[in-house]
């Protein structure tokens, strides 16, 4: 019972974090250049990572592992994160948010292609259904500045985000969780930074408390802290359960935009985000038909 609570507490706190991030990553965006801003925010949560992971630190083998640690860096967090807070730029938060969140869905699908986990019927119904859900959101889910240019990042986002997940289940076996995590977001986030200096200016930044504040919370919280439980909750075997409940992550989004930004929500949207619900939990859970059995004589 108290593993079960305990469960329950990691998967609010990560829902509430993980939800809130994209307005407060939107607000951000105001006060600093979107690469740069991504490379900040990941290389501080990294360097904390670091901090907690020294006293394992023989664990953490980098001569050995660091293709390993690289190519988790370039999907989960140069990718992830630099499409997601370029993309940012062009669409709503709770839309963006709510696309992204796909990413369950096509966690189905890679799975079943290379992590051998099985295709059936139902999950099927569930890919095309989260598929329609994302083209009704695209089609006018939130009032506002919607491009197609956003759509497409927020689509590249969740692909990243369920390539990197993919690769960390199927490797996962061979390297320290706590190091895979601290050295995939601080390697992602120099890498970003330093693409961030020749791609945009630092005097662009806003040096102010609303966007250093934004940055630390999310670096603390959304990065270090997010992907910590997030890999955590993996690890202790809940790796279904945070795939089934990540849908309500879009919705805090939604529900923070709305009362932070003035987002209004949509016919479509709810429609959208009904169909990925639907779709999410035909991928994730199993329904089995009970067998009609003749009782004894």
């Amino acid at each position: 019972m108290r593993q079960y609570h305990k469960t329950v507490l990691l998967l609010a706190f990560l829902i509430l974090v993980w939800g809130i991030n994209w307005p407060l990553s939107k607000y951000a965006l105001q006060y600093t250049p979107p690469v740069l801003f991504a490379g900040l925010r990941a290389l501080i949560g990294g360097l904390l990572l670091v901090i907690v992971a020294l006293p394992k630190y023989k664990k953490l083998q980098f001569r050995r592992n660091w293709p390993i640690y690289l190519i988790s860096a370039l999907l989960s967090i140069v990718l992830y994160y630099g499409v997601q807070t370029i993309g940012l730029q062009y669409t709503p938060a709770g839309l963006f948010s709510a696309i992204v969140f796909l990413q369950p869905v096509l966690l189905g699908l890679f799975s079943w292609l290379w992590l051998g986990e099985s295709m059936t019927r139902q999950k099927m119904l569930g890919l095309f259904i989260g598929f329609a859900g994302v083209a009704t959101m695209s089609a006018g889910g939130i009032t506002g500045n919607i491009s197609t240019i956003g759509i497409i990042l927020a689509i590249i986002t969740a692909l990243t985000w369920a390539l990197g997940t993919v690769y960390v289940k199927k490797i996962g076996h061979k390297v320290d969780s706590l190091w895979l995590t601290a050295m995939q977001i601080t390697i992602g986030g120099v890498i970003l930074l330093a693409g961030g200096s020749g791609l945009e200016s630092w005097s662009a930044i806003t040096w102010n408390f609303p966007f250093i504040a934004d940055t630390i919370f999310i670096a603390i919280f959304v990065i270090a802290l997010g992907w910590y439980v997030y890999f955590k909750l993996i690890h202790e075997g809940e790796a279904s359960k945070v795939g089934s409940y990540t849908f309500l992550i879009p919705l805090v989004s939604i529900a923070s935009s709305v009362m932070f930004f003035h987002e209004h929500v949509t016919f479509n949207l709810v429609i959208g985000l009904l169909l990925i619900l639907a779709s999410i939990i035909l991928v994730n859970v199993r329904f089995r038909r009970t067998d009609k059995t003749s009782s004894p004589a």
